[in-house]
Order: structure tokens, then C-alpha cells, then sequence
């Protein structure tokens, strides 16, 4: 439990960064694993090591396709990863689920304060239609500081979801 607490406070450090500079810094994301590492490796030696290097980087495969075509920073995709080494196997895909539910609620709000809901859908419809008819995945939002300027910062909806999974909710 102590180390679920500790990553915690390494998830507060990362909202703390991101929502400030939108960037999440690596040497953040680097001491939260090797602490999950050598959690994993007090608690089950060196199989309890592997695994979370296992789960940590299926994870980061698995997202990767969501930073390939703009959905998600690099940051994203490896905080994703680190946490997810800290979770049971078996939470791993409630934890994402939770975590993405978050930040679309989230991005639900920020485009009915900001009124362009339909302005938003109507990008991603269009997106959607481009990748059908080419056949091919391209970059979503292709101007950075507009994905900057619509994007949410994904490090709180992750917080959220490893606070509810220490509440017991999943």
C-alpha cells in the first residue's frame, strides 16, 4: 500500500508539471517506474520486476497507436505505462477505461463552456471520413497549438482513476 501511496504523490508532481508547462518530464516518469520496479522486486523478487516491466510496456504498445496519430503526448503514453506496472494485471484494463471516461467527461465540459461542441465533432467527423476514404491513419489535429489549445492534459483523469481504484470503485 505504501507504494501506491508513493506513487501518488509522484501523479500530483506529474498533474502539478503538466498542467502548468502541458509536458510531463521524463525524469519523473523514470523514478516512478524504477520505484515500481523495486517495489515489485522487494515484494516478489526478480519475476515481480519483470511483470511490471511486462505490463508497463504492453501498455505503452497499446497506446502507442493513440500518440502515432496526435491523440496522446509521448508523456501520456509512458505515464500510462508506469502507472499501469503498479496495478494488478487484472485492473490494468479498468484503470484505462477509468482514466479515458475521466478525461472525456472532462473534454465534455471544456467544449460546452467554451460552446464548440459541434465545432470539435464536426473536426472529428471530418477526420473520421479522411482516414475511411484514404485508408490510412494521418495525424489528427495537425497544427500543434491547436491540439495544445483543444487537448486536455490526460495526468489528472489518471490520478482520478488510481484514486479510485485505491478507494476500492474498481
Amino acid at each position: 500500500m505504501m507504494c501506491l501511496a508513493t506513487l501518488c504523490v509522484f501523479l500530483v508532481a506529474v498533474c502539478c508539471y503538466d498542467y502548468k508547462d502541458r509536458r510531463i518530464p521524463n525524469y519523473l516518469l523514470i523514478w516512478m517506474a524504477i520505484l515500481g520496479v523495486g517495489w515489485r522486486f522487494w515484494d516478489q523478487g526478480a519475476p515481480g520486476a519483470l511483470y511490471y516491466l511486462g505490463q508497463a510496456a504492453l501498455v505503452m504498445a497499446f497506446l502507442y497507436l493513440f500518440f502515432k496519430i496526435g491523440c496522446f503526448g509521448a508523456g501520456d503514453v509512458k505515464l500510462f505505462g508506469a502507472t499501469a506496472g503498479y496495478l494488478p494485471a487484472g485492473k490494468i484494463l479498468a484503470f484505462l477505461l477509468c482514466s479515458l471516461l475521466i478525461a472525456a467527461v472532462i473534454s465534455l465540459m471544456k467544449m460546452w463552456k467554451k460552446d464548440d461542441f459541434r465545432e470539435r465533432m464536426g473536426y472529428l467527423a471530418g477526420y473520421l471520413a479522411a482516414v475511411v476514404k484514404s485508408g490510412s491513419w494521418r495525424l489528427y489535429m495537425e497544427d500543434r497549438k491547436e491540439r495544445q489549445r483543444t487537448g486536455i492534459c490526460l495526468s489528472g483523469p489518471v490520478l482520478a482513476s488510481v484514486l479510485l481504484y485505491l478507494g476500492g470503485v474498481y
